[in-house]
């Protein structure tokens, strides 16, 4: 969130949230103007919990960001990493850093809701033997030492971060953006290889397609798709009402 409002914004007062759902309802309830999520990350994929937020939010999505990630581990003071018994953050950092993790079976992992949740409880805690997961800048923030950096499987650690708004930001049909949605096809024979025809048959394309099981119906999938289309404009609505008359559920995001 932070280096996103120094990119995009002159002025912007950051309200820092303990989980996915706080960043939401912040927005959602007048309390900020934007939400700064992470949806995909190079090391660990999609983030399913990011995709149930956008399911169930009136939030719009108005951009987004690839930041390079660098994990770090944090502690109250420097301490051998042989000697950490506890070991906090949110479970994405986890997977991110697994081999590094994975060279100590020795640490209990405790999830927490956010990395700044972690790297909170750490510094409330005061305990020499408990570590967390964060971030260089949350090493400032709380007051705590750095043992050990660059911690994720792959050298370029890079999230995709969405802005969500209330207000949707209406732009030239000229300008070429990213036209994202979720949709369902209610388990009919083909009907996802028809949506991806008629992007075809429209020469749009397809930036991203992942799909996630429905909680009540386990056998059936919700579809997540980015398309290289301004929405404002006539071939981009002309694909979504072709769409829609296939699928049985549809949520421009």
């Amino acid at each position: 969130a932070s280096q996103y409002a120094e990119r995009n914004f002159k002025t912007c007062i950051e309200n820092a949230c303990l989980n996915f759902n706080e960043v939401i309802h912040s927005v959602e309830n007048n309390q900020a103007d934007y939400a700064v999520l992470p949806i995909e990350n190079s090391c660990s994929g999609f983030i399913n919990e990011i995709f149930d937020i956008l399911k169930k939010t009136n939030l719009l999505i108005v951009g987004e960001i690839n930041i390079l990630i660098n994990h770090c581990l944090l502690a109250i003071k420097k301490i051998e990493l042989n000697k950490i018994k506890v070991i906090y953050s949110h479970p994405q950092p986890f997977q991110q850093c697994s081999y590094f993790i994975n060279q100590f079976p020795n640490w209990k992992i405790q999830y927490t809701n956010s990395t700044a949740d972690a790297m909170k409880k750490i510094a409330k805690c005061y305990i020499e033997t408990n570590a967390a997961l964060g971030s260089e800048l949350g090493s400032k923030i709380y007051g705590l030492e750095i043992l050990s950096k660059n911690l994720a499987n792959k050298k370029k650690n890079i999230t995709r971060f969405i802005l969500l708004s209330r207000k949707p930001i209406v732009s030239s049909s000229k300008i070429p953006t990213k036209t994202t949605l979720i949709f369902n096809t209610g388990q009919e024979s083909g009907a996802l290889a028809e949506v991806l025809l008629i992007l075809k048959k429209k020469k749009l394309i397809m930036k991203k397609l992942t799909s996630q099981n429905i909680y009540k119906n386990p056998w059936e999938e919700m579809f997540y798709i980015d398309i290289q289309g301004n929405l404002s404009s006539s071939l981009m609505q002309e694909t979504l009402e072709q769409i829609q008359k296939i699928t049985k559920f549809i949520k421009i995001l």
